[in-house]
């Protein structure tokens, strides 16, 4: 894809739960959520945790077609996209995303930070954000979007979201270092508005 790109990505990530892909559904634009490129349950060589696959880690995530998918839709406008059952932890299908005309998409996950260096590299990289906020709420977002979603037994989500309550300050210096600026769901918001501006 040697063409200068038509649309380009914004990589938005943040601790599970906090507000990324409410966020992706307020400012209008086009999305991907990057949490339909895990692999199934049974993929060989999945690293575990809290008794369950670590679905945090990012070797349970395909880097490669993610990026795949973003660079076809930041140069053709199309992209295949799977279709991720959560409770299941698997796919169930594929999804068309046609994005034609569209100057920025958002690529939204936990894993949006390892896109970073790639993005950059085949210049399709609009920005990078990483939303950050007071963990008690994260914490408590995530437990019950979980729990309404029925995404793992109650027992498994607790456990979990008490480790990455205890994780998330390295997690969130971790995906700065990679490029991300640290911002408010506000901040979030007006930088992508101030991209959106002619």
């Amino acid at each position: 894809m040697s063409a200068a790109p038509t649309t380009r990505i914004i990589l938005l990530t943040g601790p599970s739960g906090s507000g990324k892909s409410r966020l992706s559904q307020r400012l209008g634009l086009p999305a991907v959520n990057l949490d339909n490129f895990y692999h199934d349950h049974d993929h060989p060589g999945l690293p575990s945790r809290f008794g369950i696959v670590d679905w945090d880690s990012p070797a349970a995530w395909n880097h490669n077609e993610s990026l795949t998918a973003l660079l076809s839709l930041a140069h053709t406008g199309r992209a295949d996209i799977p279709i991720y059952d959560i409770s299941t932890s698997r796919r169930t299908g594929m999804a068309h995303a046609d994005v034609t005309g569209a100057p920025f998409v958002i690529a939204e996950g936990i894993f949006a930070a390892e896109l970073i260096a790639d993005a950059t590299s085949h210049d399709i990289l609009a920005d990078a954000l990483c939303i950050s906020r007071p963990r008690a709420q994260t914490f408590i977002f995530r437990l019950m979007r979980d729990l309404a979603e029925a995404r793992k037994p109650p027992l498994t989500l607790i456990r979990r979201g008490l480790g990455l309550a205890r994780d998330e300050p390295g997690q969130i210096a971790a995906w700065v270092d990679k490029g991300c600026v640290p911002v408010t769901i506000a901040q979030a918001t007006a930088r992508v508005e101030c991209l959106l501006r002619p």
